[in-house]
């Protein structure tokens, strides 16, 4: 049964090896994801067009990947 594998699991690399074996960490980000992009867009698109859909979540998205740059850090190699 799946509830004895995630036991055996847990039991041998322990809940947070578990986690990431389950990709359970892994959907917890996208949960994430999905919740930021509602609160920037809303549940829905106004529009009902194709067209227009496409250009709200257009405009949706570059609103957040500029959101997400504020907070990325630049790497700069140094040799």
């Amino acid at each position: 049964m799946q509830r004895d594998r995630c036991r055996q699991t847990i039991a041998e690399r322990g809940r947070i090896g578990w986690q990431w074996a389950s990709r359970y960490a892994w959907r917890a980000l996208v949960e994430v994801d999905v919740s930021r992009w509602k609160r920037l867009i809303g549940d829905g698109l106004p529009s009902q067009t194709d067209g227009r859909q496409a250009t709200e979540v257009a405009i949706a998205a570059e609103r957040l990947n500029r959101m997400l740059g504020l907070g990325r850090p630049e790497y700069v190699h140094i040799t």
